[in-house]
C-alpha cells in the first residue's frame, strides 16, 4: 500500500493570500524586516496576531525553544510561517511541540516545505533533516505575489532547488506512481518556465514538486550539497552541481535538462574548504538521503562526485 500526505487545505493562485481567512490570536514567524513583513502582513489582511521577525537563515532548534518559550504563555491560537523555507521550519517544528495548527506561506518558491512532513535545523552548528507526520501544515497559501521585487538571486536559488526535489524525489526508491506524476509533472513545469523565461509559473512548479518529493524524499544530490551548504553556500546554489552530478551517476532520466536548467540560470562552480576525505565522512552519514537513492554509493564514490564539482566536471 502506498501512502500520499499533504496540507488539509492548499489555498493557491492569484489573490490567494488576501482572499484566505487567518484565525485572530495567531503567531506569524518570519526572517522578514519590518519594513517587508509589514507590507506582507498588510496584503494578508490579517488582524489581531503576534509578529516573530528574528528568524535567522539556516535556523537552529535554539531558535525554535526562544519562539516558544517567549509565545507559548500567550496561547496562540495558530502559528504561521511567513518567508522562506527557514521560517517554515521553525513553525512546523514550534507549532508541533505546541500542538496548535500550522499555516505555512511560502514567498520563495522552491524548499516546498509548505507541502511536507520535514523540516531543516541545525543542531550544535550542523544541518539535520527531520521527519515527522506532525509538521504538516493545516493549510498552506501559495500566491505569486511574492516574485514582483524578490531578488535575482533568490528567485535563481530557489527555483533550482524546486527542480532538484522535483527530479530526486522522481527517482527515489521511497516513490510511487502518484509521486513520480507529480515529481515528472513539476519538473516539465519548471524547465519549462526557466527556459521560455516564465517565472510566474514557478509557485505552482514548486508546490507540485513539494507534494511530490515530500512523499518520496531526496536522494544523493541533497546528501552531497548539505556539505557545501554548511559552509555558507546558499542551498539552491549548492544544488546546482550537487544534484548534476548525482544524476550523472544515478543515470537519471532528467541528467541533460537539470544540465540545461543551470547552465541557463548561470550558477558558477562551487568551493569547498573542507578535505575531500573529511567532507566525504560527512556525506555518508545522511541516511536519509544514500538510502533512498536509487543505486549505492559508496565513501569512493562520494569523494570523487565533490572532486567533479569542485572541478566543475558536471
Amino acid at each position: 500500500m502506498n501512502t500520499v500526505r499533504m496540507p488539509k487545505t492548499i489555498n493557491f493562485g492569484k489573490n490567494a493570500l488576501s482572499e484566505t481567512q487567518y484565525p485572530k490570536n495567531a503567531l506569524v514567524v518570519t526572517t522578514a524586516p519590518p519594513d517587508v513583513s509589514a507590507k506582507w502582513l498588510a496584503k494578508m489582511n490579517i488582524q489581531d496576531y503576534m509578529l516573530y521577525d528574528k528568524v535567522e537563515p539556516e535556523p537552529s532548534i535554539e531558535t525554535v525553544n526562544k519562539v516558544m518559550a517567549e509565545f507559548k504563555p500567550k496561547n496562540p491560537s495558530a502559528i504561521i510561517g511567513l518567508g522562506g523555507g527557514s521560517s517554515l521550519d521553525v513553525a512546523k517544528y514550534a507549532g508541533m511541540e505546541m500542538k496548535i495548527p500550522k499555516i505555512l506561506i511560502p514567498t520563495t518558491f522552491g524548499t516546498g516545505a509548505e507541502m511536507t512532513t520535514y523540516c531543516v535545523l541545525k543542531f550544535d552548528g550542523k544541518k539535520k533533516l527531520l521527519q515527522d507526520e506532525r509538521f504538516l501544515a493545516d493549510m498552506a497559501v501559495i500566491d505569486a505575489y511574492f516574485m514582483e521585487g524578490t531578488p535575482e538571486a533568490i528567485v535563481k536559488n530557489s527555483v533550482c532547488d524546486a527542480c532538484a526535489q522535483a527530479t530526486e524525489g522522481y527517482d527515489s526508491k521511497r516513490g510511487n506512481e502518484f509521486t513520480k506524476m507529480l515529481c515528472k509533472s513539476a519538473f516539465d513545469v519548471l524547465y519549462d518556465a526557466i527556459m521560455n523565461n516564465k517565472p510566474e509559473n514557478y509557485p505552482f512548479g514548486s508546490m507540485l514538486s513539494g507534494v511530490g518529493f515530500g512523499n518520496a524524499s531526496t536522494t544523493l544530490g541533497h546528501a552531497l550539497s548539505y556539505v557545501f551548504s554548511n559552509e555558507g553556500v546558499p542551498h539552491g546554489y549548492s544544488l546546482s552541481s550537487c544534484t548534476t552530478v548525482a544524476h550523472r551517476f544515478n543515470k537519471s532520466i532528467f541528467y541533460d535538462r537539470f544540465k540545461e536548467v543551470i547552465e541557463k540560470l548561470k550558477f558558477d562552480k562551487l568551493t569547498l574548504k573542507a578535505p575531500f576525505d573529511q567532507a566525504a565522512d560527512v556525506v555518508m552519514t545522511d541516511k536519509g538521503h544514500l538510502d533512498p537513492n536509487p543505486l549505492p554509493v559508496t565513501k569512493q564514490d562520494v569523494v570523487q562526485l565533490l572532486k567533479d564539482i569542485v572541478d566543475g566536471k558536471l
